[in-house]
């Protein structure tokens, strides 16, 4: 939570500068010593501006990047699809200057996962953490082995890019639902679906199978 954040604001703290009217806060007692005592209200004000010091101190001052930008997926700015021969469209948000998606070995991308109409349903943001993949064996859907590694007119993603890809059902999950959980299934039969990609970078354990 940001220090802008806030809604309240604090107490302005009197500063502890001797005055010769300090004594006009204290109050002596006629057998001993002098006692001091402060006023309630100023014990009460002092507590509130220690309160709310505290949790201004304790607020971290940078929100956390991951999840800002998995809220901002949800309003990712549309581009026109270009669409191939298998039915798959794409378009790049970003292209990458990095390497190219490579057959059979394991990346790391982030993406959100959003039906026709918009709704996210899936998104490894949400999660805080990429999603290590393996391209080109079957591991992924059949739209995003083509939409990541290229193919029948789809240039293969860079490291470092981003892009959009409208997947059709019959390279998604075909037209039995999927995700499904005790009888509550996230994606329905039929489904196109839209993800937003980032190659995020080549997982740096790879080995051959």
């Amino acid at each position: 939570m940001a220090v802008s954040s806030l809604s309240f604001t604090l107490p302005k703290l009197q500063t502890f500068t001797p005055k010769p009217t300090i004594a006009a806060t204290f109050k002596a007692s006629s057998s001993h010593e002098s006692t001091p005592f402060i006023n309630k209200k100023q014990i009460f004000q002092m507590g509130v501006g220690i309160l709310a010091a505290s949790i201004v101190a304790s607020a971290p001052l940078n929100a956390d990047a991951t999840r800002i930008e998995y809220y901002a997926t949800t309003a990712e700015p549309t581009c026109e699809f270009n669409f191939v021969r298998s039915g798959l469209g794409y378009c790049d948000i970003a292209v990458g200057s990095g390497e190219e998606a490579p057959y059979n070995k394991l990346v790391n991308i982030h993406y959100t996962a959003r039906f026709a109409d918009g709704i996210v349903f899936d998104s490894s943001y949400k999660r805080g953490r990429a999603l290590t993949m393996r391209l080109g064996m079957g591991k992924v859907i059949k739209g995003l082995d083509q939409g990541i590694l290229g193919g029948e007119g789809v240039p293969p993603m860079l490291v470092g890019g981003k892009r959009k890809l409208q997947i059709p059902p019959h390279l998604a999950y075909g037209p039995e639902p999927a995700g499904c959980f005790s009888g509550d299934c996230n994606i329905p039969g039929n489904a196109t679906l839209v993800y937003d990609i980032k190659f995020v970078e080549l997982y740096s354990g790879n080995r051959k199978m």
